[in-house]
């Protein structure tokens, strides 16, 4: 859902900065780099710290590199099969970031063990939902269902529960339980799209399995 509408938004306002940067030389792959390392360093640097409303906002700052590359491709006409592996590799990077920090956190200072599973579970669900599609994909399935918890949900329920947990420190009391909350949230909803996805892959796989059968057998009813 926030695929489908946050991006044709932000893609329009995000245009004339594309176009800005393309006039400056500077190219679509540099964009993605750019925005990966400052997402990690956001993550990595700020999070286990607890420093949660610093990062959010450095890592806010760079996600937009997402659309930004993107943007820049379509413009110049090299939409490619290397830049959309890399943009997926990298996002990948990116998403481990912020959930290695966190789960950094709760390891260390915010001394829980619990939600640090969590945020490993967060982790790993969230690569596993993008490898189901992907390798679906890869063998020639449609894979069409999204689910319930994509990246574009898993990212903005994190960031935006990070993001108000690390006003604590600014003396707002009890908002820091917003954080461990959207952390289960997320868990939660990735462990389901993982379901519907392997589900779907199945049921697709079965008919697409059937299908290749059914083709030999009315061949040789055609011949015989």
């Amino acid at each position: 859902m926030l695929n489908k509408y946050a991006r044709a938004f932000f893609t329009r306002v995000l245009t004339p900065f594309a176009a800005f940067l393309i006039r400056r030389g500077v190219s679509p792959d540099a964009v993605t780099f750019i925005g990966t390392a400052g997402v990690v360093a956001g993550a990595l640097v700020f999070f286990p710290r607890g420093e949660f409303f610093w990062g959010t906002i450095v890592i806010t700052l760079f996600v937009f590199s997402d659309l930004v590359d993107g943007n820049m491709a379509r413009q110049l006409g090299r939409s490619s099969r290397w830049g959309a592996f890399l943009d997926s590799t990298l996002d990948r990077v990116a998403d481990s970031a912020i959930f290695g920090g966190l789960a950094l956190w709760y390891a260390g200072s915010g001394d829980n063990n619990v939600l640090c599973a969590v945020s490993i579970f967060c982790l790993a669900s969230g690569q596993v939902v993008s490898y189901t599609k992907a390798r679906g994909e890869a063998i020639g399935l449609p894979v069409a269902v999204n689910g319930l918890v994509e990246r574009a949900e898993r990212l903005v329920i994190s960031l935006v529960a990070a993001g108000l947990a690390g006003l604590h420190k600014f003396g707002v009391p009890g908002i820091d339980v917003l954080l461990p909350i959207a952390l289960w949230i997320v868990a939660v909803g990735s462990l389901v799209t993982l379901v519907q996805r392997v589900v779907t892959v199945r049921k697709e796989a079965a008919e697409a399995d059937a299908a290749t059968q059914a083709a030999p057998a009315q061949g040789s009813e055609a011949t015989s």
